[in-house]
């Protein structure tokens, strides 16, 4: 039997997918969820084989609740239409439908993820959650995970990033939060007049400096707002003048 899962905020949405469902009788919906939230914990809970996911949806939305699992399963996406996205699941996608779809066009999506072979979700999944990530949707918020909670972190709260093993730690007042991710990724889709990779290991956003100090042969350090000094790079310095108009 096949375990799935039906993510969307729309009742009348899950309620066609579950009609549609009738029609593979070994794919078994183990709960609906009505939120990323929600579906983010009942993935954890359940460890299924597919879920239905819709893209926009309040609170966190679809990729940002992807960004979280760490096993993903296969994921058929039921969303309108939004340019990004589209790019995305064409290129990554196990498939994806938009609204409204008819029974035949759901029928084709399933049996295309019934004949792809097992294991095979998660590059996928991680190729289409890097190109989603360009959505300008995506640019103002970084979601986190920390233990069993879920916590929102505006960009404009972002003091600097800094590389950890494999993954970044994000640094803001409030404290430091772990995503995994790479500081190339973040290079890429965060503003690059708001925030400038100073070194290999540093995203320091420009708002939080307060000055920039030589700082022994061809580098420089980076003095905030907190106090915190970021070291700048030969290569770092000449972006941040860039940037800074210097």
């Amino acid at each position: 039997m096949i375990r799935a899962l039906l993510i969307d905020d729309e009742p009348l949405a899950r309620m066609v997918v579950k009609e549609y469902l009738q029609g593979f009788p070994q794919i078994e919906v183990l709960q609906e969820c009505g939120d990323g939230f929600e579906g983010l914990k009942a993935i954890q809970q359940h460890q299924p084989d597919l879920i239905f996911l819709d893209v926009q949806m309040p609170k966190i939305n679809g990729f940002e609740m992807l960004e979280l699992v760490d096993e993903q399963p296969a994921v058929i996406f039921t969303t309108a239409f939004d340019e990004y996205a589209i790019k995305a699941f064409e290129a990554h996608a196990t498939d994806y439908l938009l609204k409204p779809f008819s029974k035949e066009r759901f029928n084709k999506a399933v049996d295309k993820f019934l004949a792809q072979a097992p294991n095979t979700a998660q590059p996928k999944q991680e190729n289409l959650l890097e190109t989603a990530a360009h959505s300008p949707a995506q640019h103002e918020r970084i979601v986190v995970k920390t233990g069993t909670k879920v916590k929102i972190i505006p960009v404009a709260d972002v003091q600097y990033l800094q590389a950890d093993d494999d993954y970044v730690s994000i640094i803001t007042a409030e404290g430091a939060y772990l995503k995994n991710k790479t500081m190339g990724f973040f290079e890429q889709t965060l503003d690059g007049r708001q925030f400038v990779r100073v070194h290999r290991s540093y995203i320091v956003s420009v708002q939080e400096i307060t000055r920039i100090d030589p700082y022994e042969k061809d580098s420089h350090l980076a003095i905030l707002k907190s106090g915190a000094k970021i070291p700048v790079s030969k290569t770092g310095y000449v972006k941040l003048k860039q940037v800074l108009g210097i």
